[in-house]
């Protein structure tokens, strides 16, 4: 632990922290913020997890930063995207410091960022290369992709000469690809005992400034690998704050989930031949061939039980893999002789193949395993293996250890905490209701218990709410005269309703759609009909310059999918109209969310409001927040899907909203757009 040095000065309190950081920041007091951030402090002394949704606005890491910085021992603080903990690191943790430096005890805390080793740059593939490469990059024409690559080996060389981070965030402009012919995932690292470049080496420094820093800003899929996957990847520490919280179970699921293609078991088996002496890496490349003809025979899906051929294929590569393994001689203990990095790599491949194929061939209860059909040059046919849910994981190996505070814009579903809290381990029992907010009661002790799967974790919800007036800066129309949406695309009424709604808008729409295919569709009939419009639809370009066209043209329209839905940020009369063409229910083939919908019901709940019907009410409530983002924005969120007023479900789903005034007259609506577009 890194204890910040006390003084024998008074301590502040949080909102005398929070106010001076406010006033120097130019900001405005919030009661929200403020109600935020002494809950924060609270669960912090208490122990209790909490949840807060915090409303676009509310200046919600200012309300968990503060009492971060003035606990006694390290916090970290994990996020869902690169984008939010950048501006944590590039800007929010400085403005706080730099604001509240003279009120915080001990001098100005320490904070670093810490990312998965593939975020950073290798300098032993910098500087050797790929192993077992064919020829060495030089004096290779501009354009190509080996100029690319020499751009960012000089600059990694640049970042170890200047003590710069070397992650991915400040390197050039480069694709995943080119990123891999300067990166290392941690298979292939060497290790810190055995990199002749350990004492340069980015990550390893990012983990040395981690342990001597009092706030660690790091990811969902980090903080899952280390707490609940046993990895030890972030120092210790006692309290952890989950930004963006309706993220964490999909990132949990995502970093435990596992691949095997029958691509990377021939080239983890070509790597090795040069290392054994046997006959191991071809018995290996004959296992693939194998799975490769068992996948030909399986049906695309979710397998609830193995076919045999299937089965019979990953116990031959399994047990070909652990064999293979053995056969590699032994690496040098203590640092004597040369280190063969191409060895180590390729053991390493081979280790992972081994516990993935175990995983699948073992095929237990709490797993899903599906297949999906890809074509060849995307790797081919791949089996999948992901946990059943990630519930219990989290409550075991997080909630009993650490003090969580979760944190989100969307965390009440249907109105209230208890599909979100369950979510993530947290059960709605469990919770201690207040009498008061901000002015919280003292948590009732919970009495011990000795087995631990019995242990309670209390935890509290609380509403923040938000600086915006929803009912009167938006509505919310339901084209309830529309017919509910088929699986033969759009029909020509949808699209008709789509025409008009953005002529009103003379543009300034952000399309958020269930599918490609969807979005596609809408912007070929706007282009038609509305010619003087100018409309962008994802997939024409970098997500990034889209969304600078769209702000740069008052006239424009952005058309895409679920990048859009969550990942879009443009205040202003940018956007006056975001459309949302129906619920964003799960797929029905989806195989996690399919199986995840059949155990619940054999658990004796209800699998379609547990899993679909929350999946979409998260969703929506991410989309319609995209409309209003400042207090000075105003407009409309269009759902063109009657059954959010016709179906019994639809409440749920409506209480997930924002509170704007709502209405099916779409002639209201109509009217309403016009005002705005000519203001």
């Amino acid at each position: 632990m890194v204890p910040k040095t006390p003084t024998t000065t008074e301590r502040p309190t949080v909102r005398d922290v929070l106010a001076g950081a406010v006033e120097q920041l130019g900001g405005e007091e919030r009661a929200g913020q403020i109600a935020m951030a002494e809950a924060v402090a609270r669960a912090i002394g208490s122990g209790e997890h909490l949840l807060v949704q915090a409303g676009t606005g509310t200046g919600k890491s200012l309300g968990y930063l503060v009492p971060a910085l003035l606990h006694d021992e390290r916090v970290v603080v994990a996020t869902a995207t690169l984008a939010l903990q950048h501006q944590l690191v590039e800007r929010d943790i400085p403005a706080l410091l730099g604001a509240a430096e003279h009120l915080l005890p001990g001098g100005t805390p320490s904070y670093a960022v810490l990312k998965g080793r593939s975020n950073y740059a290798c300098l032993h593939r910098v500087r050797e290369g790929v192993p077992d490469d064919q020829g060495v990059l030089v004096d290779v024409p501009e354009g190509t992709m080996g100029s690319e690559v020499l751009k960012l080996r000089a600059w990694a060389e640049q970042q170890a000469e200047t003590g710069g981070p070397g992650d991915r965030d400040s390197a050039p402009k480069h694709t995943d690809k080119l990123w891999r012919q300067v990166s290392v995932n941690h298979r292939e690292c060497l290790g810190a005992t055995r990199c002749p470049f350990a004492q340069e080496c980015f990550a390893e420094r990012a983990k040395e400034k981690a342990a001597q820093s009092s706030v660690i800003v790091t990811n969902h899929s980090l903080l899952a690998i280390d707490a609940i996957e046993g990895v030890p990847m972030i120092p210790e520490y006692d309290v952890v704050v989950i930004d963006e919280a309706h993220e964490l179970t999909a990132r949990v699921t995502q970093a435990a989930t596992d691949e095997l293609t029958v691509p990377e078991i021939e080239r983890a088996a070509r790597r090795s031949q040069k290392h054994v002496d046997g006959t191991e890496a071809d018995d290996l490349a004959d296992a693939g061939d194998a799975l490769r003809a068992a996948y030909e025979e399986t049906d695309e899906g979710r397998l609830d039980t193995l076919p045999t051929a299937l089965a019979d294929a990953l116990v031959l590569v399994r047990d070909a893999a652990r064999a293979l393994v053995s056969a590699f001689p032994k690496e040098q203990q203590g640092g004597g002789g040369e280190v063969d990095p191409g060895r180590t790599q390729a053991r390493g491949w081979v280790q992972e193949i081994f516990k993935t194929s175990e995983r699948m061939a073992a095929h237990v209860e709490s797993d899903v395993v599906w297949l999906s059909r890809r074509e060849r040059q995307r790797g081919g046919d791949v089996l999948c293996v992901a946990p059943l849910q990630v519930w219990g994981q989290l409550r075991s190996k997080l909630l009993a250890e650490k003090t969580a505070i979760f944190t989100s814009a969307t965390l009440m579903l249907g109105g209230d905490f208890a599909s979100v809290a369950t979510s993530i381990g947290l059960k709605p029992s469990e919770r201690v209701e207040d009498t008061e907010v901000p002015d919280l009661v003292e948590a009732a002790e919970v009495p011990e218990v000795e087995e631990e799967r019995d242990r309670r974790e209390p935890w509290r919800g609380l509403d923040v709410g938000s600086p915006f007036d929803y009912p009167r800066q938006g509505i919310l129309y339901v084209a309830r005269h529309l017919p509910p949406p088929g699986r033969d695309g759009m029909g020509a009424a949808t699209l008709d309703e789509i025409v008009g709604l953005v002529d009103a808008a003379e543009g300034r729409t952000l399309g958020l759609f269930s599918s490609r295919r969807a979005a596609e569709a809408a912007a070929a009939a706007v282009r038609e009909r509305l010619p003087h419009l100018t409309i962008l639809a994802q997939g024409e370009a970098q997500l990034p310059e889209l969304a600078r066209l769209f702000v740069e043209d008052p006239h424009a329209c952005l058309f895409g999918t679920l990048s859009l839905w969550q990942g879009l940020d443009v205040p202003g009369d940018t956007c006056q109209l975001v459309l949302i063409d129906r619920i964003p229910f799960p797929r029905p083939d989806d195989p996690l969310m399919s199986a995840r919908q059949r155990a619940a019901d054999k658990a004796g709940g209800n699998g379609f409001m547990a899993v679909a019907a929350t999946h979409a009410a998260l969703l929506l409530a991410q989309g319609a927040g995209r409309l209003i983002r400042t207090t000075a924005d105003k407009g409309v969120v269009a759902i063109l899907d009657p059954r959010l007023v016709t179906a019994r479900y639809g409440r749920f789903l409506a209480d997930s909203l924002p509170p704007m005034w709502r209405t099916t007259d779409r002639d209201v609506v109509l009217t309403a757009l016009k005002r705005l577009a000519q203001t």
